[in-house]
């Protein structure tokens, strides 16, 4: 039997193990389970306001309150259910000072982003209501001009850090399990080779 389909495969094996090691490495050692999954500790630098954990019991409602400093920029927003169960859910209706309104949003996932385009410098309000039957903790993040902040600029910043050795392992899972495929099909076609010429004989 042909040792290129086995080879092939060891090869594509290989690749998925080193992706792996290399995704496990760029996870901050803090991070040992869903409780301690926080995104703004691991984009760190990446927001200019954090909030402290914010509880909500069901059926009532928190107010926050954001000022921009910044104009004719884009406003990132997030917030996450801290030790997400399912069937937890949040709506976040957001206005200005003057009564302006940007929208209401719902929450059912552990984690909520969207941006909102504000024209001059303004104070945001959040109102957030526990529409869930238990207490919920939340973390709620604010960025301003996301897309030149210094977390993404910087090669040397702790977000980019984490990125590009996930990148490098997306990169290298996705050809290591393409490998293996082909892997797999040189053995399958390798064995119905030998298999049709055992016949022949």
């Amino acid at each position: 039997m042909k040792k290129r389909g086995p080879i092939i495969t060891i090869s594509g094996m290989v690749l998925v193990i080193v992706s792996l090691l290399i995704a496990t490495s760029a996870i901050p050692t803090n991070v040992t389970g869903p409780g301690d999954f926080f995104v703004s500790s691991l984009f760190e630098e990446m927001f200019d306001d954090i909030s402290d954990e914010i509880q909500i019991m069901p059926g009532d409602s928190s107010q926050f309150s954001y000022t921009t400093y910044s104009s004719d920029v884009p406003i990132l927003w997030g917030i996450q259910i801290v030790d997400y169960q399912a069937g937890d859910e949040l709506t976040i209706s957001i206005s200005n000072i003057f009564g302006d309104d940007y929208g209401t949003f719902i929450q059912n996932e552990p984690i909520l982003f969207d941006a909102l385009q504000i024209s001059q410098s303004d104070t945001l309000n959040l109102e957030i209501t526990n529409l869930g039957t238990r207490d919920v903790a939340i973390i709620i993040m604010f960025s301003e001009d996301p897309e030149n902040s210094e977390a993404l600029t910087n090669p040397d910043s702790p977000v980019m850090s984490m990125v590009v050795p996930l990148m490098v392992s997306g990169i290298l899972l996705i050809l290591g399990i393409s490998v293996l495929i082909i892997g797999v099909i040189v053995i399958l076609v390798d064995l119905k080779n030998n298999y049709d010429n055992k016949r022949n004989y």
